[in-house]
């Protein structure tokens, strides 16, 4: 199915993926006048995604996210966004605190097909800007000009559970190395609608049991939650660091360009960013400046958030109480729960005599599919400790969830998928 707009000039260029990316990257060269062609191989942008809450956050550069999409000619007010400017933060030992700034610290948005979703606001701004989209299209990615396809492999997953609630709007992050191995688990609610999720940053067997176990947390936590299950929802991720993001004519962008959190796993706004820059770039006569901007104001912090990475996969619960009281400090401190999100993602004087440790422990030499050399985050196995079986508020979970979807409960995943 093609979706087309109006364009002026008649040499093609074509990208391939329609994410938000393909589509920012689209929608600034149909603006400046150029014939564009988006190939996506789903139905649909945002079909990956099937209805999940992602976060923009507003800590890796200085300026608001929403600022800089205005100033390229991005209109942020086409997808609906939530503003927090707080959060509970859970701790392992089940103690809750609020981080909380003056500032705006991130905005929650909808993943996904509905109108109302970020995937659909980009997308009718790269069609209202002239851009052509070709959905169900497959096409050699020797012939496109900008790639912006998802993930091939995994490094990483998340599986969640949407659902209906009466829940006020609200934000819980979690770390805990029990349900979430190596990362950490949240629940977002918006607007009726809740989100359940833990991620997994190593390799699992019966990986529903990490889910029904972190729903079950939750709802002894926030016993107000009135879960109404809806479908259940996952995803991958893969994390890498390219040797260039400039290759054979091609600009690599998105997670095809492996800008990607290696921390929390936020990769929206370097997503947009990353595709904002390549079409700026062709716009401007094209080549390596492309290459060079990414690495001058996009890489300082992926290779922080990989060194952050690094340091979180070996320090447990314990660890993570550490980072959790300590953040706390910081604002009791300072006044500001956001200055410490912002210095964990600058590339200090200690992070950068780490990186070197970084590059031989967490990340293995590849060669892509597409030529380029690139140090990539493999999925880890996983430990002794992640080995226990489900309490029974958990079982009943999983029994529930079972009539949900005799019901016509959809899912999204399969328990093979973080093996």
């Amino acid at each position: 199915m093609a979706i087309r707009g109006d364009s002026m000039s008649d040499e093609a260029i074509h990208i391939l993926g329609a994410g938000l990316s393909g589509l920012a990257a689209a929608t600034i060269l149909a603006k400046a006048g150029r014939n564009v062609v988006v190939h996506e191989i789903r139905k649909d942008s945002g079909a990956r995604f099937d209805g999940d809450f992602q976060g923009l956050e507003n800590w890796t550069q200085s300026r608001d996210f929403f600022d800089e999409m205005r100033e390229w000619g991005l209109d942020p007010d086409t997808f609906r966004s939530t503003d927090f400017k707080h959060m509970d933060l859970a701790h392992p030992d089940d103690t809750i605190t609020v981080p909380r700034s003056q500032r705006l610290a991130f905005r929650i948005v909808e993943r996904g097909t509905d109108k109302h979703c970020i995937d659909q606001g980009f997308k009718r701004m790269a069609i209202e800007a002239g851009a052509e989209i070709r959905y169900g299209s497959k096409v050699d990615p020797s012939t496109c000009t900008i790639i912006a396809a998802g993930p091939k492999k995994t490094s990483a997953v998340a599986f969640g559970e949407v659902f209906r609630t009466s829940h006020p709007d609200h934000v819980t992050f979690q770390l805990n190395d029990k349900l979430a191995p190596g990362a950490y688990s949240y629940l977002i609610v918006i607007q009726g609608v809740g989100l359940i999720c833990t991620c997994l940053w190593r390799k699992q067997k019966q990986t529903n049991r990490y889910l029904n176990e972190t729903i079950a947390w939750y709802e002894r936590m926030y016993p107000d939650l009135d879960r109404e299950p809806i479908k259940r929802v996952g995803g991958k991720g893969d994390f890498s660091i390219p040797a260039s993001y400039y290759h054979d004519g091609k600009y690599y962008v998105g997670e095809a360009g492996g800008l990607q959190d290696f921390m929390w796993g936020f990769g929206m706004r370097y997503a947009v960013t990353s595709g904002v820059y390549a079409a700026q770039t062709i716009i401007n006569g094209g080549g390596y400046e492309y290459d060079r901007r990414i690495r001058s104001t996009l890489l300082p912090s992926i290779r922080t958030s990989a060194t952050n990475r690094l340091l979180m996969d070996r320090i447990g619960d314990r660890g993570f109480k550490r980072i959790a009281t300590y953040w706390m400090k910081n604002q009791e401190k300072t006044g500001d729960g956001l200055l410490f999100m912002e210095r964990l993602y600058k590339p200090g004087f200690a992070r950068r005599m780490l990186w070197p440790i970084t590059k031989r422990l967490l990340l293995r030499k590849v060669r892509l599919d597409d030529g380029r050399m690139a140090r990539r985050m493999p999925f880890r196995r996983a430990l002794k400790r992640d080995e226990w079986d489900m309490g029974e508020r958990a079982r009943e979970i999983a029994e529930e969830w079972k009539s949900v979807r005799s019901a016509g409960g959809h899912v999204s995943f399969g328990e093979n998928d973080a093996e």
